[in-house]
């Protein structure tokens, strides 16, 4: 591996680590931010990890784009991947239905699998949380079988309830909120994703893991799940 550093702004620079994504890039991922975050100490502002890149933003009045590169070198010299297991498991309750999640039937049409079976295969899976983005607490997850991998919809939806759990390529995630949106939903959890009174805010944090735990409808109104309809939402 030899990381590569891309200027994206005056004060901010992109350390790429890898080219493809791959759950094995988490524990580098998560030692390039250890040592950046140690290495520039004050002069942070903000490091964004992603699937295979590190946005370090840094203080200008502190230190200038040569020393912020020489920063990022002398903090990645040497970097070993971090032991496995140092982030938080997460266990998501889902009701995987029609109702609330659409898609399971163009999935199960895609794969040749049966409905019972694309919930089965989704679940099975502990999923790598590689980064946060398109919205407060929203977390990209990896990586999921290739059979139920399934592109984004042509038209995305203006409007996606909260919690709704769905399927991009490889990818899957909850959204936190209601906004607009064009993954495949497949279920919904209950579960509060970000909120502004937790610490850091977002539920999950990159390096952490998801497991989606299926449920039936009355466990997750139990749980404080929504279960109007996608349609009647809209």
């Amino acid at each position: 591996m030899k990381p590569r550093i891309e200027v994206v702004a005056i004060d901010c620079l992109m350390v790429r680590l890898f080219d493809a994504i791959a759950e094995t890039n988490m524990p580098w991922m998560l030692a390039a931010t250890q040592r950046l975050r140690s290495g520039f100490g004050a002069a942070l502002v903000d490091l964004v990890p992603s699937y295979t890149t590190l946005m370090v933003h840094y203080d200008l009045g502190a230190v200038n784009p040569a020393q912020a590169r020489a920063l990022i070198e002398q903090a990645l010299a040497g970097l070993q991947p971090q032991a496995q297991g140092g982030g938080q498991c997460h266990v998501l309750p889902v009701w995987y239905d029609l109702s609330v999640g659409p898609e399971l039937t163009l999935l199960s049409q895609r794969s040749g699998l049966a409905i019972d079976e694309v919930i089965r295969r989704h679940s099975a899976h502990e999923y790598q949380v590689f980064a946060l983005g398109f919205a407060p607490g929203f977390a990209f997850m990896g990586l999921v079988d290739e059979v139920l991998a399934t592109p984004r919809l042509n038209t995305p939806r203006k409007r996606v309830a909260a919690g709704s759990v769905g399927i991009a390529e490889r990818q899957t995630a909850a959204y936190p909120m209601v906004s607009p949106g064009g993954w495949n939903l497949i279920g919904r959890t209950p579960a509060r994703l970000f909120d502004r009174g937790r610490d850091g805010y977002s539920l999950m944090q990159p390096g952490d893991t998801v497991r989606f735990e299926a449920v039936e409808r009355a466990e997750f109104i139990k749980l404080g799940g929504d279960d109007t309809p996608l349609e009647a939402q809209a």
